[in-house]
């Protein structure tokens, strides 16, 4: 899975089109990718080139199989943003 987050329409444009090219489209920002070590490395090298660093996200999300419980994200550009863990009752 690939989200991302970028503050520039016209980066904005470029970084839609690159992930077109990649992956399955699910809803605005969200490209479902299944990408081989090779095509994950070569979508993060051409995205590198499109984003601001300081500005911008892409997140890269490997759900693993089906069934695989750990998920790993990893970010480009702007870190991601953790919050404390709590409980919430409604």
């Amino acid at each position: 899975m690939v989200c991302y987050d970028i503050c520039d329409d016209t980066r904005l444009r470029k970084v839609y089109k690159i992930m077109k090219g990649h992956g399955q489209w699910v809803q605005y920002s969200v490209f479902r990718c299944e990408l081989s070590d090779r095509e994950r490395l070569q979508l993060m090298t051409m995205l590198q080139k499109v984003i601001n660093h300081r500005v911008d996200q892409v997140m890269f999300i490997d759900l693993g199989p089906s069934g695989h419980q750990d998920q790993r994200f990893e970010t480009m550009g702007r870190p991601l943003a953790t919050s404390p863990r709590s409980s919430v009752i409604i």
